[in-house]
């Protein structure tokens, strides 16, 4: 099982999804069954900020000097599912969520979906540097959005 928490730094967060911290517990109950971790306490936390401070982690922990749509930072530099685990933190950008301007809630909620899924693949060791990489983890970001897409829509 997975347990997710929620941190946000940036109140505009707040228009688009009122349960933060529900949206994602639930999101990752639809996961399927491979990526839902059955019979482990596997946990991770979110930061919903914004460019500015993406910004700022990106330069700090990457050594580049602009905003991204998400970042990911596992908590171990190689993976080891143990009966309890911390993964690690994902970093999200309401900015890039939220454009264009004025997106509609349904749509805003898709896309962090998709960035979400994205960035929890990161923590589990999915790369996209070499082009095969980027299919291998493109099909899985697909394959579990797929798991999620009907079922998200109902979240509030």
């Amino acid at each position: 099982m997975i347990s997710i928490d929620v941190v946000s730094d940036n109140n505009l967060w707040n228009k688009k999804i009122k349960k933060k911290k529900v949206f994602f517990n639930t999101l990752v109950k639809f996961f399927p069954k491979k990526y839902r971790f059955i019979g482990k306490k596997i946990n991770l936390s979110i930061l919903l900020s914004d460019n500015k401070n993406i910004k700022k982690l990106n330069k700090s922990f990457r050594n580049k000097n602009k905003s991204t749509d998400v970042l990911s930072f596992p908590f171990e530099k190689k993976l080891n599912l143990k009966k309890d685990t911390y993964l690690g933190d994902i970093a999200i950008s309401y900015t890039f969520m939220n454009s264009p301007k004025n997106i509609s809630n349904l749509d805003f909620k898709d896309k962090v979906t998709k960035i979400f899924i994205h960035g929890f693949l990161h923590l589990l060791e999915h790369d996209h540097v070499k082009l095969k990489d980027f299919k291998k983890m493109n099909k899985e970001e697909e394959k579990i959005y797929k798991f999620v897409k009907i079922k998200s829509r109902k979240l509030v």
